[in-house]
């Protein structure tokens, strides 16, 4: 079984889009990949909400995510793929098909019609997934107030660790910064996912983050990191609070994954297309 040791910046990377067809455009993956790299990010998450995962087809998603896989070996990025938010046959077809790529994580939604109510019925589903990509490090995405799944985090950790043998940890979006200082511990990887939060989580122990802001400006949540490092709580908050004024100023243009896209677009020599629809590009 393939080892996850990655820890620090992942970027949960756009998709593309070809002007006013919105086909999927992967000839902007690699230079695209060589910005990230150049910005001292090591690591992407393809086909999240950031990438608009849920919006695409199976074979879009497939196509997404070989060239993200041949941009990060090129590269030298590490890649994890978003597999969930579809009917279970096309997250099975997913997970194989990440497999198939040797990619170095799967990343899993939880089923977003017959919601899973309790740590039980969650573990279920991510164990019947995760055997469709045995070899693949498996992490599920906790994101509650996209799939309105509220399962107690630390619980679904100790019960997900004993009956799947590639699950590794989750990458955890959410305000709830005591619930999510619960899943903590030795040997387990717990991704951070809320931007505005990181100098609270790395005070917490955090040491791992998959925030779309990471895009757009990495060097401030790198500096929100070192100032926690050594001490400087002051330093940690002001940039902070810095990293917080830029999110509300983008967030004035639309909903998250719109205002964040068209600021990545205004910000590098990229263009990256508008989102699709449902959600609103201004």
């Amino acid at each position: 079984m393939k080892q996850f040791t990655f820890k620090g910046l992942m970027a949960p990377v756009f998709t593309a889009y070809h002007g006013s067809s919105q086909q999927v455009n992967c000839e902007i993956v690699d230079p695209y990949a060589k910005l990230l790299k150049s910005k001292g990010v090591g690591a992407v998450l393809i086909n999240g909400t950031t990438g608009e995962g849920m919006l695409q087809t199976v074979q879009e998603r497939k196509q997404v995510a070989e060239a993200w896989s041949a941009a990060c070996s090129k590269h030298g990025l590490v890649l994890m793929v978003q597999i969930g938010g579809a009917p279970y046959p096309d997250v099975v077809e997913l997970a194989r098909h990440a497999e198939g790529l040797a990619v170095d994580g799967v990343l899993c939604l939880p089923e977003l019609y017959f919601k899973p109510k309790s740590p039980e019925k969650l573990t279920e589903y991510l164990r019947n997934v995760a055997a469709h990509c045995p070899e693949t490090p498996f992490f599920y995405y906790h994101i509650p107030m996209f799939t309105d799944v509220n399962v107690h985090m630390p619980t679904f950790l100790d019960m997900a660790e004993k009956v799947i043998p590639n699950f590794r940890g989750i990458k955890y979006t959410s305000g709830d910064l005591d619930q999510g200082s619960a899943c903590l511990k030795p040997g387990r990887i717990i991704f951070l996912g809320a931007d505005a939060i990181l100098c609270g989580a790395v005070a917490a122990g955090f040491d791992s983050f998959i925030m779309t802001t990471l895009n757009i400006c990495p060097e401030l949540s790198d500096k929100i990191i070192a100032c926690m490092a050594k001490g400087d709580v002051e330093g940690g908050r002001k940039t902070q609070r810095e990293l917080n004024d830029k999110i509300a100023n983008i967030l004035k243009d639309g909903d998250w994954v719109s205002a964040m896209k068209k600021a990545f677009n205004e910000s590098c020599n990229l263009n990256l297309g508008k989102t699709r629809a449902p959600l609103n590009f201004q």
